[in-house]
Parts: structure tokens; sequence; C-alpha cells
């Protein structure tokens, strides 16, 4: 059925429309009658053509790539303006740390987050639930690990240069986190937690390649969040969390990665936390889109995390307490009795078969649950604006209604039903969030390929991709700032 048309009447419109076809016929016949039999014949069989062709594209199986999701073959000349420099810091800074392994944790060794280049140990257990045929593909990474899976695809990257005076841009390979990670919990002064951060700024500052643009061009990736970078320079500060790296006046001018960012430092970007599914090909990402995309998901909504007892109106006992109430329309794992924090397969298993997933802040304002919700292909249901609409633009679609559901938390405390929300999502709904999420799932992985994939971009080349591209004028002012400087080298 036609609606009619605004400003017009359904029998306005067929008057319009009438005398077209009219005039239509005539010429028609006109045409004809002045072409012969052997021309008529080569027409008929050139449109019978174009028939078959359009039947076979429609009736063709529906393959779902975005374009965002591959780049074009790569040249070589690509290079010429994207040229990374990757410092060769003394071990100390880097392989020292995550091969004292032992130490990284005061709880927990850490050794074998090391395994296969920093992604863990292979997932075997998940054997079952994911296909067998992208089994290798899985490992159970440390979700603070982000600084070795930088470091390792650095090393490999496309268009690092082994030669400084060619970069546009330098990587310190400094494995922050870890550094200081030992020395956040315990009897540690703001001295420890400082020391080695101070010692690499001392290293980098010394060379040449640092006084070309004071800092400008150059990268770092926090393995933390950014809040455990940023304590006070302040003698009074000493028993405060974390270290003062961002606020060392060295740091100024880096540009920095971090698996969560401050909104108010225009020179941090959001990268997604390492999950564990690292796809060794562009056919094992287009396999497991489509096999999270044909799953049969059994529970409205699931919630993968603890309530913080020790925390005055802890919101996640919240989240807690309705998903209880609603099971098995809900399906709950619970983190205070198992450890979740490198995954397991009780997760794996809730979001596979959830069609939402309730994300709360973690420790910071996301988690590393966020990235897991969406790569198994369910819609995360958000309660903290902070949590990825205003961080990760570079990673998820930019209108959050087109892959996530918003629930402000006050009206959560208020006793909104998550339940009754989400039950208002009609099934074509769901499906069309869904596809939104699985489309974006190269944007949330680290490939297992040290040089990446072929033509999937993953979280890392979109990382590099965007810093080089949209810090370039940062670049460029800073090495103009410093020309003197650069005459002198």
């Amino acid at each position: 059925m036609l609606l009619p048309i605004f400003g017009h009447s359904q029998s306005e419109f067929e008057a319009i429309k009438k005398p077209k076809t009219l005039e239509l016929k005539p010429t028609l016949n006109s045409a004809l009658s002045n072409i012969s039999l052997r021309h008529r014949t080569f027409f008929f069989l050139v449109i019978l053509f174009q028939v078959f062709l359009v039947l076979y594209i429609t009736g063709a199986p529906h393959v779902y790539l975005s374009t965002h999701q591959f780049s074009p073959v790569f040249h070589a000349g690509d290079c010429e303006s994207r040229k990374i420099y990757v410092y060769d810091l003394p071990p100390m800074f880097n392989s020292d740390l995550k091969n004292n392994c032992n130490s990284l944790d005061p709880w927990h060794s850490k050794c074998d987050a090391n395994l296969n280049d920093g992604l863990g140990p292979q997932a075997t257990q998940l054997a079952g639930i994911v296909p067998e045929s992208i089994l290798p593909a899985w490992y159970w990474t440390d979700h603070y690990w982000g600084e070795v899976v930088f470091h390792n695809r650095m090393l490999n990257y496309k268009c690092r240069t082994l030669e400084p005076e060619s970069a546009t841009a330098f990587y310190i390979p400094f494995y922050v986190g870890l550094a200081v990670g030992n020395y956040l919990w315990g009897n540690h002064t703001a001295k420890d937690r400082d020391r080695h951060s101070e010692l690499m700024l001392k290293w980098v500052q010394e060379q040449k390649w640092w006084k070309r643009s004071n800092g400008s061009d150059h990268i770092i990736m926090l393995g933390r969040l950014t809040w455990d970078f940023r304590r006070w320079i302040d003698p009074k500060s000493n028993g405060d969390w974390g270290s003062s790296l961002l606020h060392m006046p060295a740091m100024k001018n880096v540009i920095h990665l971090s698996v969560e960012k401050s909104i108010w430092d225009h020179l941090e970007v959001a990268v997604p936390y390492p999950t564990i599914f690292h796809p060794r090909s562009d056919s094992d990402v287009i396999e497991w889109q489509s096999f999270v995309r044909t799953r049969t998901r059994s529970s409205l909504f699931s919630f993968v995390g603890g309530a913080r007892q020790s925390i005055k109106h802890d919101f996640r006992g919240l989240l807690q307490t309705q998903c209880r109430r609603a099971s098995p329309v809900c399906r709950h794992v619970d983190c205070a009795r198992e450890n979740c924090l490198d995954g397991t397969t009780a997760i794996m298993e809730a979001f596979l078969d959830s069609d939402f997933c309730l994300q709360p802040r973690g420790d910071g304002y996301t988690r590393r649950s966020v990235f897991d919700c969406m790569m198994a292909g369910s819609i995360p249901v958000f309660f903290w604006r902070r949590t990825a609409y205003i961080q990760y633009e570079w990673f998820v679609p930019p209108e959050p209604e087109n892959y996530s559901v918003f629930i402000p938390r006050k009206d959560v405390r208020n006793g909104t039903s998550i339940r009754g929300v989400l039950e208002k999502y009609s099934r074509e709904e769901v499906k069309r969030m869904r596809e939104k999420v699985i489309e974006y799932i190269p944007n949330f992985v680290y490939a297992k390929p040290s040089q990446g994939l072929e033509k999937t971009r993953d979280a890392f080349d979109i990382a590099i991709d965007g810093v080089l591209s949209k810090f370039k004028d940062h670049i460029n002012r800073g090495r103009l700032g410093n020309g003197k400087e650069r005459q002198t080298m």
C-alpha cells in the first residue's frame, strides 16, 4: 500500500502518473517498429542477462562486511609520513619488569601473562564454547598487559623505521603500568612509585630526537587506567594513589594511549583493553562474527560482577539483586566467588547466551568486561556516559543508541526495573543493535600476527592510524617550535 504524498491527494497523484503512462506507449511502439529483428533479439538477450544478474545478486547469502573494518591493500609508499621509530630502552624499563613476573602483583604470579608474546596461556578451556577451527586464537590475556601487546606489535609495525632521522613519530616502549603496579599496595612511598618514570624520562630527554620537538612527536602506551598515573606532585601526597608520571613536566607534550583516559587531557587517547580473542587472519574474524550472529541466546540479559559490600550504596550490589530476582531471564556470574580478572569460561558463556549485558563502572568508569561483552555479540547496557560514549570514539559506533542501551543510574537507584526497560525492545530492534555490535568487533581485538591482519584493521591499527592523523598538527607545531635545537643536531 502506497502512502499519500504530503500536499497531494491520491487522485491528484494518479492524475500526474496517468499522462506519463499514455505518452510512453506510442513512443515505445514507434521506436520498436524501426528496429530490425536481429537488433531486437540482441536487446532482449541483454535485458534477460541483466534480469538473471539481479536475481543472482539478490538471492545470494548476505555477507556483513563494513567498509570501516577493511583497509585498502597496503603499499610501501603509504609509510612516507607514517614512519615510527621505536626506542631501544634499557631493559630495566620493559623486559626486566615483565620477566620479574613473580613480584609484579603482591597476591598472584604474573608469569603466565608473559606466555605467547604477552597474550598469555592458550584458552583451551573454551573448547566446545567457541568454534574449534578458531580455538587457537583464544588466550587468557591479562587485562593490564596492553603495554607488552603494543610493544610487540610496534616492533613489527609495517611503517617502523630503523632510521630515526626519517621518523614521523617515536614510540617509548616503557611498561609503566607494570613498573608502578608492584608499588600500589603495601608500605611503599611516592618515591618508589615514581622511580622508574623519573629514570625513563631522564634517559629519553638525553636523546637528540626528543630535543627535536620537546617530546611532541613521542607516543607512549599506558596499560593501566589513567588515574594510576595522575598523583599530584606534592610532598604531602606521599600516601596518595599511583604514580605522578602524567603530571611530570617532561610529559606535557607526549601523546599517550590508555585503556581509560581523562576527558580533560587532549593528548590522551582511550584504547580498548586487551580481550582474549586474538584472530590469526581475516577469516578468523569473519567466522567469529558469523558465529555470534547466529548464536541462540536464552537469556535477556547478564551481569558479570560482584557486590562490593565495603562500598556504601554499592551500585553493583543493586544490579546483582535485580539480576538474581530476574533469574533465569538474567544470567549472573558472581566475581566475588571466582576470579574474573583474566576471563573464565563462565563469562564467555554468559555473554554469548544473553541479548544484553549490564556494564557498570569498574575500578574506573569502564572495565575490560565492556569489550568482552561486545566481542560476544551482546548489547551493552551502560549507566555512566563516560563508560564508552565520551571515550573510545575511534572504536565504537558514533550513535550510542545504535549499539547500546543507556539507563541513568539514578533511575535504577529509584527502583526502575532493568528487566522492564530491556523487555520493551522488539526482536527487530535487538537484531539491528546486535548487528552493529558485531560489525565493530574487529575494533575491539588485537590480532595474533605480529604484523597485524591482511585487510582487517584491529584496535592497534586504528589507534596508531588515529594518533598519526589526529596529532599531525601537534607534532608539526612541536618540531617547528624547536627549530633552533634541530639545527644544532
